[in-house]
């Protein structure tokens, strides 16, 4: 089971997270993301990138950006998440560099998630009207198990802790779990014991 760790804003939590046994790790370059905490200006987050362990992939969280800029990142990333209304045509022309971001109101179909054909990954979260991402509500693990059995690796993410991680992961198997808010102390604080129990109990539960 992989494990991403979204949010992360500092070099201390950063390492504090690879140590743990983190896959990825995700930045988050949304200008939405101030409101939690959890915005780096993305010099910043090269930084602390180049001095990452080799086998731990970076990841920007990006919201409706340019293709253009996206593909900037991409100089300095491992792969682009895209959070926003990103079209067919702009996710697919990031290829497998890209993770699409679906959050699960009744409206999403199978359909509409399979369009979206040529990127790495789909990465399903908990829906909220007015908000993208962090909001620490679950998704449907009923649909999410579902886009799971796609031929895609699947980001399971919305409101996963230490505590449901290995439910989640039993209900839906995907490829990898991703939480932000699920291992802090406050908004944009990291919890490295949070971190350290999230990613034991995600990496336990894929061995059962």
């Amino acid at each position: 089971m992989h494990v991403k760790i979204c949010g992360i804003t500092n070099y201390e939590d950063a390492m504090a997270t690879c140590e743990a046994g983190a896959d990825l790790l995700g930045f988050n370059f949304a200008d939405e993301a101030k409101k939690r905490n959890r915005y780096i200006e993305p010099d910043d987050a090269y930084e602390i990138i180049r001095r990452l362990p080799d086998d731990v992939l970076s990841v920007a969280v990006c919201v409706n950006e340019r293709l253009e800029q996206m593909q900037e990142y991409l100089e300095h990333v491992d792969y682009v998440q895209l959070h926003g209304e990103e079209s067919v045509e702009t996710t697919n022309a990031l290829g497998d560099k890209a993770i699409k971001v679906f959050r699960l109101s009744n409206r999403v179909e199978l359909s509409d998630v399979e369009a979206f054909s040529e990127c790495f990954a789909y990465l399903v979260d908990g829906y909220a009207p007015d908000e993208r991402g962090g909001t620490g509500k679950t998704c449907d693990w009923d649909k999410a198990a579902s886009i799971a059995a796609l031929d895609k690796s699947l980001f399971l993410a919305g409101g996963l802790t230490p505590e449901n991680v290995a439910e989640a992961i039993q209900k839906v198997r995907p490829y990898a779990v991703d939480t932000a808010g699920g291992v802090e102390s406050e908004l944009g604080k990291k919890d490295h014991e949070r971190i350290r129990a999230f990613i034991n109990n995600a990496k336990q539960s894929s061995l059962s």
